[in-house]
């Protein structure tokens, strides 16, 4: 951690509000970008956005200079989303044991040249939002389905269909994206 960085949180963990500005202006838009992965819209990533903040800096104290700051930032605001969600009850979709997919973790990425990281990134921000909130935490932030069933209050077979159906539905996007017919052998 650079003598900066740790100036600026030591004088967060002092309440000192120029260093509450600081880290916001330091962190802010990489924590949008995450509050846009798993809100449904804007204006819930902006609620989630301002919840996580004010998180960051009731908590600050609790941060011990061990491991990556922005790790545990990112965290507090992941669990913000979570805890969002959960009060909304946005993720209580269940779908039956018959439509689950073959016990299979690989973590697979789509990788094409001729797909932007911005437009799969849109076609992520369009799934539903349980499908989305399962897809993030597995995908991007490496949970297993035990701990997305925990932090979700769903089953694992849940998130596991989930991750199936958000994967299926963003290859058919990446398929028609490329003009590739999706029915093809």
């Amino acid at each position: 951690m650079n003598k900066e960085l740790e100036d600026i949180i030591k004088a967060c963990m002092a309440g000192d509000k120029n260093g509450q500005e600081a880290l916001y202006k330091l962190f802010s838009g990489r924590m949008w970008a995450v509050c846009l992965r798993y809100a449904p819209d804007r204006d819930v990533a902006k609620d989630v956005f301002q919840d996580a903040f004010i998180k960051v800096f009731e908590k600050i104290r609790q941060f011990q200079f061990k491991g990556n700051f922005e790790g545990w930032m990112r965290k507090v605001f992941v669990n913000t989303a979570i805890a969002c969600y959960r009060n909304k009850n946005t993720l209580t979709y269940e779908l039956s044991p018959n439509l689950l997919p073959e016990e299979n973790d690989d973590r697979e990425e789509l990788t094409d040249s001729d797909i932007s990281r911005d437009e799969l990134m849109k076609m992520i921000e369009e799934l539903t939002p349980q499908y989305k909130m399962v897809f993030n935490l597995y995908a991007i932030e490496g949970f297993s389905h035990k701990e997305i069933a925990s932090m979700l209050s769903i089953s694992e077979g849940t998130s596991k269909s989930n991750l199936s159906r958000a994967r299926e539905i963003l290859k058919k996007k990446i398929l028609t994206r490329l003009g590739t017919n999706i029915y093809a052998g």
